[in-house]
């Protein structure tokens, strides 16, 4: 399955008030339902065990509404790994005021080097062409003490089947069109893993999750 790139309706928020709001909502139940949170809280108890840490800082990239770090903060508490979150997001709408945020650019972090243990992102990769996720990995790896976390969909035929089967659980005409595009616009992981071999990492892991979900955890 070739990839293929389709602008995003999100991405310009071409939609009214209300079809945004809903578009971000069904964001939110695909991260809590099916794989988004679970993904990202694999990849951060692998660093906290890795790097014996029971306390790491994380500034999540293309943030939204930044439901998958708080959900997994609440996870990790009651394993007592304390997670301290920070957004960071293109738009102020999307942002949830509840933890810090900050509008940026991804490709160009307000932030000095070393600044947070953790540079995350979720389903904002395959937004970006091949150079551009290197920048935004070289970025992250500047801004970053331990590890960039990749949580991303997985390009495969069987996924976009899936997606068009549960078009009618969304409530946004945005999400309708979006879901199916990124689907053809994800990398596969054997594409992260050749882009990623470019970038002036230590080691890379790319796992595999539920329901075509990429966790890669790209070490400084």
């Amino acid at each position: 399955m070739r990839r293929v790139v389709t602008p995003e309706l999100l991405d310009s928020d071409a939609g009214t008030p209300s079809e945004i709001a809903g578009s971000l909502a069904d964001l939110r139940l695909v991260n809590r339902w099916f794989g988004g949170a679970a993904t990202t809280q694999a990849m951060v108890e692998s660093v906290a065990r890795q790097a014996n840490r029971t306390s790491l800082s994380v500034l999540e990239v293309a943030a939204g509404s930044g439901d998958v770090p708080q959900t997994v903060r609440a996870r990790l508490r009651r394993q007592g790994i304390a997670l301290q979150v920070n957004l960071l997001d293109r738009s102020r709408v999307h942002l949830d005021d509840s933890a810090y945020s900050v509008v940026g650019d991804a490709l160009s972090l307000p932030f000095r080097d070393a600044s947070f243990d953790l540079i995350s992102c979720g389903l904002f990769a395959h937004h970006l062409s091949p150079e551009q996720l290197l920048q935004f990995v070289n970025e992250s790896l500047r801004v970053c003490r331990l590890a960039v976390l990749v949580n991303d969909l997985i390009r495969h035929p069987l996924h976009l089947a899936l997606v068009y089967a549960g078009l009618p659980l969304y409530r946004s005409r945005l999400t309708r069109h979006d879901a199916p595009a990124s689907v053809r616009a994800a990398y596969t992981p054997s594409e992260m893993r050749s882009l990623l071999v470019r970038a002036p990492v230590s080691r890379v892991e790319i796992g595999r999750h539920y329901l075509f979900r990429m966790g890669v955890i790209v070490w400084k």
